[in-house]
């Protein structure tokens, strides 16, 4: 069925950490509903919003890595382009950076 797809564990980790931040989401909403506050995003927001945003910034910021990881081999004279492991991680600590601050 999903053979399409390519299940390497970046990418199951990828999509069971999304799928476990929504249910703890909607958890943490069901036991304390939120109030919406500013932060350094431009707009009053709410967990829920944080998340979302968060979400979108750690996708692109994947991407990014994973179009750019060629020319950071290259300009870093590595033998192998950098593992995603290494975006996996910035992007929860983006993550983690919107939903706690903005």
């Amino acid at each position: 069925m999903f053979e399409w797809m390519a299940w390497t564990l970046p990418v199951a980790v990828f999509f069971c950490s999304i799928v476990a931040m929504l249910v703890i989401m909607t958890i943490w909403e069901i036991r304390s509903p939120t109030v919406e506050r500013r932060g350094f995003l431009p707009m009053k927001t709410t967990r829920g919003d944080r998340l979302f945003v968060g979400l979108l910034a750690a996708a692109y910021l994947n991407l990014a890595f994973v179009g750019l990881s060629g020319q950071l081999a290259t300009l870093l004279h590595l033998e192998a382009d950098p593992s995603v492991w290494i975006s996996f991680v910035l992007s929860i600590g983006l993550l983690a950076l919107i939903m706690g601050k903005g």
